[in-house]
């Protein structure tokens, strides 16, 4: 089999397009190989498939997966149209998306490395730039996210997660289901949710059965303006609310135990994270040192056995039933004296239409928290990076649950 007849097949080339040389180039340790368009064949515009008159042709070149050791760059002269339409335009060619230059078998090997390893190494691997591996991540989320079907998501969830320091964030939308990012939001402001949310249709919007997401205001009124019903369907995150009072049982235990040096008793002395643990995670030894301690007569006993009473307030399944319980635990903690406990009381009592959605609808924030620390993992292992878009590509591409590969590259 003749060489040309060889790189013909490998690269599945199809009429009218055809291998005409391949060229060994030892000293570079590069194989080049030539692809000619056959003459009088008709031509027709990239963008409305119509038959157009030649206008002339440009040479590119297109970096191919490696012969053996050897480089392998496909080059070729590309002939452009005018379209009467579209103007002067470079046609397509079967091997590679427009405006790459390289081959879609490549591309799709490049995805595959970036699906296992950060773009740095990635880039060390393949030979190429940084900034030419994350073109072609650019490309592929640019890709997957023009072919996402518009569907509809019952159960999505809001969350925000930092893109530096110094409160810099992006809000993420994901889809609770799936367990995939449907949006990346430059920050966590009102404005950047109401245009996601504007940008569904209204069949999208109804579909919408629950929103998880903490209390934080810009999410709760871009949501409430934005959705029908919203006020039904937005529910509180369980895991916020027992973060809240798991730090005002700190915050008592804190003051607590500073009273109790002054007099000289030890009694709170490294139980910080007693009362933080679930008990069913502790030892017997542990065990039996928090039974005395839950058992007594101390301030943060009492406000630990409040947040364990409103822990056990989720199990509900009437609304009616579930608001008489919250009612009930909002006036022991707001008669408890402590200042962390009421102060959380009063949050609580704020959004407990959202939290009775929690409690009966049984959703929470936990599959976009969990999305949240893979987000954290992607970041660890890119070594931060540069921009917020860069940062949403990379989002994207790993949780997107896009098509990313080059449509050449499937078939």
């Amino acid at each position: 089999m003749r060489d040309t007849e060889l790189y013909t097949q490998i690269l599945g080339i199809e009429a009218p397009w055809q291998v005409s040389t391949v060229e060994v180039e030892m000293s570079q340790g590069e194989v080049t190989v030539g692809v000619q368009r056959k003459s009088g064949e008709k031509l027709c515009c990239p963008k409305c498939a119509q038959e157009a008159p030649g206008y002339d042709s440009r040479t590119r070149r297109w970096r191919h997966l490696d012969t053996c050791q050897y480089k392998t760059i496909l080059v070729a002269d590309v002939p452009r149209v005018k379209c009467p339409e579209h103007g002067v335009v470079t046609t397509a060619v079967p091997w590679a998306e427009p405006g790459s230059g390289f081959t879609a078998m490549f591309e799709a090997l490049v995805v595959d490395w970036l699906k296992e390893a950060p773009t740095s190494a990635v880039s060390r691997l393949m030979g190429l730039s940084w900034n030419a591996i994350d073109r072609i991540m650019q490309r592929a989320v640019e890709r997957g996210l023009s072919r996402r079907q518009r569907r509809c998501v019952e159960n999505i969830g809001v969350d925000e997660t930092a893109f530096r320091k110094r409160h810099d964030y992006v809000t993420i939308v994901s889809d609770q289901r799936a367990g995939v990012v449907l949006h990346v939001g430059e920050d966590r402001k009102k404005a950047g949710l109401k245009a996601w949310y504007s940008s569904l249709s209204q069949e999208q919007l109804e579909a919408i059965e629950s929103v998880s997401m903490d209390m934080w205001s810009a999410f709760i009124n871009a949501t409430l303006e934005s959705l029908p019903n919203a006020d039904q369907k937005i529910a509180f995150d369980k895991f916020h609310v027992a973060k809240y009072l798991g730090e005002a049982v700190d915050q008592v235990r804190r003051q607590e135990h500073k009273a109790l040096m002054g007099e000289g008793s030890d009694q709170l002395k490294g139980s910080k994270y007693d009362w933080l643990y679930n008990p069913k995670n502790m030892t017997r030894r542990q065990k039996r040192r928090f039974k005395a301690l839950r058992d007594s007569t101390l301030k943060t006993a009492r406000a630990w056995a409040i947040k364990e009473f409103a822990m056990s307030l989720w199990y509900y399944r009437s609304k009616t039933w579930a608001r008489k319980g919250w009612e009930r635990w909002l006036s022991w903690a707001v008669r408890s004296r402590l200042e962390p406990i009421k102060k959380v009381a009063k949050t609580i009592k704020e959004h407990l239409w959202g939290i009775l959605n929690a409690v009966i609808l049984k959703v929470s924030n936990g599959p976009a928290e969990g999305l949240n620390s893979r987000i954290k993992a992607i970041k660890v292992r890119s070594r931060g990076f540069r921009n917020k878009q860069r940062f949403a590509n990379a989002i994207y591409f790993h949780l997107g649950g896009l098509d990313l590969y080059p449509e050449s590259a499937k078939q």
